[in-house]
């Protein structure tokens, strides 16, 4: 069955671009021009992925992204906010940190957009041998329920902070850089795109969340879990 993909940008040439391209790639897409459209879209279409622009009419998108992530019947459709205006650092982190699961800026090569939706589908899918629970240092993750525990407390990470954390922690003690990581947590063709700022990002947030002293930053290399 084809993935599904919402569009909602109020841009037409970008959304007519965007259904070319992601129905060559065999995905079908619904558009939406505004956000409360979107909103119902989503809500009534099931679909696979949310893409949504930062910047819209009616409504920003990464309020778009939290009324979504907020609603039962939503919750568990993954979201990417693209943005030619919101492009700060502050934005982006704004976004990551209110559910999206990823942040695109615009100007962006169709083939990029195209490897980032299917990486993101690909985390919302994962491998039956992904299912065991991974335990060190006081974390429990248990990749099936999505849940991360810090001696037994909950703490709430986004799915790339789940993700990136997973593989740390499944080779412990070993340096993963961040090329690395782009290919495996994201899923990034890095002839496309190799912008080690994006890790460096999530590793800064991930290391608040669970304390800075258990992944190490390899200065020059990349980082590593400290078992």
């Amino acid at each position: 069955m084809a993935e599904k993909i919402l569009v909602i940008d109020d841009d037409k040439a970008l959304l007519q671009g965007i259904r070319q391209w992601l129905e060559q790639q065999g995905m079908s897409v619904v558009t939406a021009a505004a956000a409360k459209e979107g909103l119902t879209a989503a809500r009534e279409g099931r679909p696979s992925l949310v893409l949504t622009d930062a910047d819209l009419p009616d409504l920003d998108g990464h309020a778009v992204c939290r009324l979504l992530k907020q609603d039962a019947s939503t919750r568990a459709v993954p979201v990417i906010i693209m943005s030619g205006t919101m492009m700060e650092e502050r934005d982006v982190i704004a976004g990551l940190e209110g559910g999206a699961d990823d942040y695109v800026l615009k100007p962006f090569p169709m083939r990029v957009l195209v490897a980032r939706i299917r990486a993101v589908l690909r985390r919302y899918h994962p491998e039956p041998q992904a299912a065991q629970q991974l335990k060190s240092r006081g974390i429990i993750l248990d990749p099936e329920a999505r849940e991360a525990k810090i001696h037994g407390k909950q703490v709430q990470l986004t799915r790339k902070e789940f993700d990136l954390l997973a593989l740390l922690m499944e080779k412990p003690g070993r340096v993963l850089t961040p090329a690395f990581l782009l290919e495996a947590v994201w899923g990034y063709d890095l002839a496309d795109y190799n912008d080690p700022h994006t890790v460096e990002t999530h590793v800064s947030r991930l290391r608040k969340k669970i304390g800075a002293e258990r992944i190490e930053n390899v200065s020059g290399v990349g980082y590593k879990f400290i078992p």
